[in-house]
């Protein structure tokens, strides 16, 4: 479903992502997993088209999506939930969520969706029943937990195929983030293939079917998680 193949991206002077590499397929779980600062937000962010690519390609359901913008991309089915959750604070809950729907139906939409149509909300308040019961409060009146329930919903509705969560669980208690891994798990099997950006190795081994781990805008580990908790280079990175 998406192949990104030696990507170099820089931060004003600072070269941040160097030849950088990797792949999630159809109705899969895919981890990148790496201190702060490793890298990890750099990616989410070109991968969406946040940010240019120096050098590299990226290939999205077949399509060199390399020099599309942002909002093409999500047109094409990728949705996106940053770190900081993005969401409008003075628009309410439903109108963030209308955003999503708007360009969901937008012209030129290319059908590459796990769903379409109406039911994209609903299946998103399936995975976030809790969402429902805010869809009147402002996004400035929101906890953090919820503002991140509703970027994710915020990204469901607009029905993706490929969902780009950087840091989903940041900043969450130990039974939140439980809470969320059955959230992604559901997602999954709604046919959305998910490449999640986490620090926590141990939260990603739970949920992730294949893993990269990333240090200083590199690869430096691909493959099963389980491998990832017995690797000393990993673990040496994860600690800094």
């Amino acid at each position: 479903m998406l192949e990104v193949t030696q990507i170099n991206t820089f931060r004003g002077p600072a070269h941040i992502l160097h030849g950088l590499t990797l792949g999630v397929e159809e109705q899969e779980v895919v981890c990148l997993v790496g201190r702060n600062g490793a890298g990890k937000t750099t990616t989410i962010d070109s991968i969406m088209g946040l940010l240019p690519l120096k050098s590299g390609q990226i290939v999205f359901h077949g399509e060199n999506i390399t020099a599309l913008p942002a909002h093409i991309r999500a047109r094409r089915g990728m949705g996106y939930a940053p770190e900081n959750c993005g969401l409008f604070p003075e628009l309410t809950v439903e109108e963030n969520l209308m955003i999503s729907r708007w360009l969901a139906n937008a012209p030129g939409r290319v059908k590459e969706a796990a769903f379409t149509g109406g039911d994209a909300q609903e299946r998103a308040f399936s995975v976030f029943p809790e969402v429902r019961a805010l869809t009147h409060r402002e996004g400035l009146h929101l906890s953090g937990g919820q503002k991140k329930m509703v970027a994710i919903a915020r990204a469901m509705t607009l029905s993706p195929s490929l969902l780009l969560l950087d840091e989903a669980f940041e900043g969450l208690a130990p039974a939140v983030v439980t809470r969320f891994i059955d959230a992604v798990i559901k997602i999954k099997e709604m046919g959305i293939s998910i490449l999640m950006a986490e620090s926590n190795l141990a939260n990603a081994s739970r949920i992730a079917d294949r893993l990269y781990a990333i240090d200083r805008g590199e690869i430096i580990f691909h493959g099963d998680p389980k491998e990832a908790l017995k690797n000393e280079e990993v673990m040496k990175a994860l600690r800094g």
